[in-house]
């Protein structure tokens, strides 16, 4: 034990005789580079200058250029703080944003090396904004110097042009007016739709309905022509741009214009029926002239109902040669479907077209149903849809007048008396206990509207609903949300090969938080008003 002890001690030691010596050579080392201060005399560590800190600063101040005393623009209307040539950003106190903003705003910044910056606290109320700020810089015979001061911004208050317009009451610079001319807004009903989906109104100043269509303000001219792509890339449009002069500055030469984007929507509508133009119909493989419009995108899709024969129309080939939609959805009347026989071609096949199949089928009109009223047998191409017994609806010719120019040219001789449209499920949505989704629409600023007006665009609407619930591609490119509030049709509500008309839950998206469900909406249970923060 001892021994070991004897060990131990001899190893202390020698720890303690090495930290010693290596202390001893630290001392001699830094005796040997030390030095005395050209200014003041006093010990220091060998540097190019041979001056202390003090000394150097006494000498060189490295912040000599950089502003000490910065204004910073803040508008009072939306918070915002001016950072030209930029514009207006949105910045809280004490944020990365505003630290980014101060610094830029910093002349003679960019001569040195920024270290640190951080903010000083200061009452919110001051307009006074401080910041800390440690910067570096090379300074005599390659020495660094490190020095930090403090920045005083003070915050002036300034309206930015936005919030001046809102002052003025001149809240908008350019205007996109969308229009339709036909008697109904299904159409903009799907539009609005995809406006939703795309957020293509997250610039729009103010969105107003009139009787044929909807004005888009813009406060820039640049918002209201991406827009108007927008509307290019969903509908058939023609576009006409005018300009008014609102006021100039000669001897700067600077204008200031109105801008006014006028939009067309091609007067055609989905399950509309058409008659083309000579032109047109020789221009798609001399396609026959009374077709039915199926889809409207970029391009109108059209079916011959006898032949199953499509054509495609593009909105600079129908602006050459314009046709109008003879029949509208207001003039449809519901048949009765009596009998289906199906269509074949030489070879004893079907005849079908994608999902249309061509049949002959008898059916009588359902308000002459129960006194025996006459059948009609014509050709259609929804035969894979319809059934015996069901509801269809569709055009009448033997008791309307057609005032259309191509229409007054055909020959009328072998033309059927009904041509049916779509099939329809009036008497089971009668039994139903509202929808099982939800639609978003836009804030639009409603003019006074008549009874009668309020009445028609609550038919229209529930008839672009009935359109959605019955098209799962017309509803593909939008967002449905559920609705809680509805209770399903029972086993027992349904009929006999009936399945439920509701939309698949996975085509749906839940609703977001801060989605106000409007209580008196035109529709109950059906409509959400859009939320401009959304």
């Amino acid at each position: 034990m001892e021994g070991t002890h004897y060990f131990s001690q001899n190893t202390s030691g020698a720890q303690h005789q090495q930290e010693r010596m290596m202390y001893d050579l630290t001392q001699f080392i830094l005796f040997k580079t030390a030095t005395l201060c050209c200014e003041c005399g006093i010990q220091i560590q060998q540097n190019p200058t041979n001056m202390c800190v003090n000394c150097l600063r006494s000498r060189v101040d490295i912040t000599e250029g950089i502003s000490k005393s910065v204004v910073i623009f803040h508008c009072r209307g939306c918070g915002r703080y001016s950072n030209p040539p930029k514009g207006w950003v949105i910045a809280e106190l004490e944020s990365r944003e505003l630290l980014t903003l101060c610094l830029k705003r910093l002349n003679g910044l960019n001569k040195v090396r920024l270290v640190d910056a951080a903010f000083i606290w200061t009452e919110p109320h001051s307009k006074r904004i401080k910041v800390k700020v440690v910067i570096q810089k090379e300074v005599l015979s390659g020495a660094i110097l490190q020095q930090e001061f403090v920045v005083e911004y003070v915050v002036r208050n300034e309206f930015c042009s936005d919030c001046h317009r809102i002052e003025a009451k001149d809240t908008w610079n350019a205007v996109v007016q969308v229009r339709q001319k036909v008697r109904h807004k299904k159409t903009f009903y799907h539009l609005e739709q995809l406006i939703i989906k795309h957020r293509a109104h997250n610039k729009t100043s103010r969105i107003a309905s009139v009787s044929d269509g909807v004005d888009f303000y813009f406060m820039s001219s640049h918002d209201a022509r991406r827009f108007v792509n927008f509307l290019e890339a969903v509908v058939p449009v023609r576009v006409k741009v005018s300009q008014r002069l609102i006021s100039q500055d000669l001897s700067s030469n600077v204008y200031n214009f109105k801008y006014t984007y006028s939009a067309e929507i091609i007067p055609i509508c989905r399950n509309d029926i058409v008659c083309l133009s000579p032109t047109i119909s020789r221009k798609e493989g001399n396609i026959s002239p009374l077709c039915v419009c199926l889809h409207v995108g970029t391009t109108l899709q059209l079916i011959d109902p006898f032949t199953l024969q499509t054509a495609w129309v593009g909105t600079t080939l129908f602006w050459q040669h314009p046709f109008n939609a003879i029949v509208s959805h207001g003039a449809l009347v519901e048949f009765i479907v009596m009998d289906i026989e199906p269509v074949n071609d030489d070879y004893g096949n079907a005849v079908v077209n994608g999902k249309y199949q061509l049949v002959d089928v008898t059916v009588v009109r359902s308000s002459d149903l129960e006194h025996g009223g006459q059948e009609f047998i014509t050709r259609t191409h929804l035969g894979r849809i319809l059934n015996y017994g069901d509801t269809v609806m569709g055009f009448d010719f033997t008791t309307s007048n057609i005032n259309d120019e191509y229409f007054n040219k055909l020959d009328t001789s072998n033309l059927p008396d009904v041509l049916l449209i779509r099939k329809s499920h009036s008497e089971r949505r009668k039994r139903r206990r509202g929808r099982n989704f939800k639609l978003r629409f836009l804030p639009k600023e409603e003019g006074l509207l008549r009874k009668d007006e309020v009445d028609k665009e609550a038919l229209d609407l529930e008839s672009y609903l009935n359109d959605m619930e019955e098209d799962p591609e017309l509803r593909m490119g939008i967002n449905i949300y559920p609705n809680p509030d509805y209770h399903p049709e029972t086993a027992s509500e349904l009929g006999e090969g009936e399945e439920p008309l509701d939309i698949p839950l996975d085509e749906m998206i839940q609703e977001m938080d801060g989605m106000d469900v409007s209580a008196d909406s035109k529709l109950s249970g059906t409509v959400i008003a859009e939320d401009d923060t959304a």
